[in-house]
């Protein structure tokens, strides 16, 4: 296969896995963002947290996939990303690192001061890298202060703190309200009452929020400096980030792509369409097609930001040309194609297990599962 299809067809799986994660494990950061506040006692808390346990700890697998195929894919990219962003990285990992600890231990004492605190952890599971995840990609859109040197070693101007500018902020709650409502949707769909009532009413003032924050954002990404690569860039050539120059252009250029090809205007109309049905459907019966047009949201969120940025993968605001896309910062036409051979294989494999496990271990948690089934739920 041609180097350049190659590499084009990583950056569309690493898409799907990023859109992936953002729906598997989302409803899971979006459920616990909304645990200490939707739930009134200790048994509805049990509803909701029993309403994601068959599946949290199996759908953080993409994001462990997606961190994989970055680092095979991507190597500079990885190595530049994880290193600049080092402390939010590990601030995600010891927020995650905490879930499994208070699903698992949570009804282990009955205790409501011990229980408090795991929800609160769960919470925090859930809070912390849904924003930090927006934050990130907020950053993307201004670029990070990094430099290259002729042996791709990466040095940084920039710290955790100069992430936190009020654009990456906006994005990152866009990403808290959009994850959030997406819980909410999937509380709806497998909590019983009174949990699916409330959650309803979260859904729709959370689509409500997502979709005005969208927009700003939006507004926002057309006024701000954007890149453009100015010299000639061979999709075919050994990826060498430092063989091309990029201009900083003032502002308009995250836009261009939608005039180039008007057919990613698919991505931003998905997500107002996606947003509107989780309006139109949170107090009907159909919390499933509810629970479907949230994923759309986010899917159509993810997939703007993705053709906005393209070609860019990791612009650089210290030395633009060694901004990073993903014609110049993959690994060898041998490591693609060998990963793509890996990937047609086990990718639909796993699909198929993971929606086995949806249908064997489906069905609606109420009060009265909860107390029947005190000793063994979570």
């Amino acid at each position: 296969m041609e180097y350049e299809v190659l590499k084009f067809i990583w950056w569309v799986l690493i898409g799907v896995l990023l859109i992936g994660f953002s729906i598997m494990d989302g409803y899971n950061m979006g459920s616990a963002n909304l645990l200490p506040f939707m739930a009134k006692n200790d048994t509805e808390r049990r509803i909701m947290i029993n309403a994601v346990a068959p599946h949290w700890d199996g759908n953080q697998v993409w994001l462990i996939t997606a961190g994989g195929a970055l680092f095979a894919a991507w190597p500079i990219v990885y190595a530049t990303a994880f290193s600049g962003f080092y402390w939010a990285m590990v601030l995600v990992l010891f927020a995650l690192l905490v879930r499994p600890m208070a699903f698992d231990y949570r009804s282990k004492i009955d205790d409501p001061n011990w229980r408090n605190a795991c929800d609160w952890g769960l919470f925090a599971s859930g809070a912390i890298p849904t924003l930090v995840f927006g934050v990130a990609f907020g950053n993307l859109f201004q670029g990070f202060g990094f430099e290259l040197d002729s042996t791709m070693r990466s040095t940084f101007s920039e710290n955790f703190f100069h992430l936190l500018n009020p654009f990456a902020l906006l994005c990152g709650l866009v990403s808290v309200s959009m994850l959030t409502t997406h819980g909410a949707t999937w509380q709806k769909l497998r909590a019983g009452e009174p949990i699916q009532e409330r959650a309803a009413t979260v859904a729709r003032f959370g689509a409500m929020i997502t979709l005005v924050l969208f927009t700003i954002g939006g507004i926002w990404v057309a006024s701000i400096p954007g890149y453009e690569v100015t010299s000639q860039l061979d999709p075919a050539a050994v990826s060498n980030p430092l063989n091309k120059t990029v201009a900083i252009v003032e502002s308009g250029r995250w836009m261009a792509n939608y005039s180039l090809y008007p057919v990613t205007l698919i991505a931003p109309v998905l997500a107002y369409l996606g947003g509107t049905g989780v309006l139109l459907l949170a107090k009907s019966r159909f919390a499933g097609l509810t629970f479907v047009c949230s994923s759309l949201t986010l899917a159509g969120v993810i997939l703007t930001a993705g053709f906005s940025l393209f070609p860019f993968i990791l612009p650089s605001s210290t030395m633009p040309d060694a901004s990073l896309t993903l014609w110049d910062a993959t690994s060898s036409h041998m490591t693609l194609s060998i990963m793509t051979f890996v990937a047609a294989i086990f990718v639909p494999t796993i699909l198929g297990y993971t929606i086995w496990c949806f249908y064997h271990l489906w069905g609606r948690i109420t009060a009265e599962h909860v107390t029947e089934n005190n000793h063994s739920l979570y």
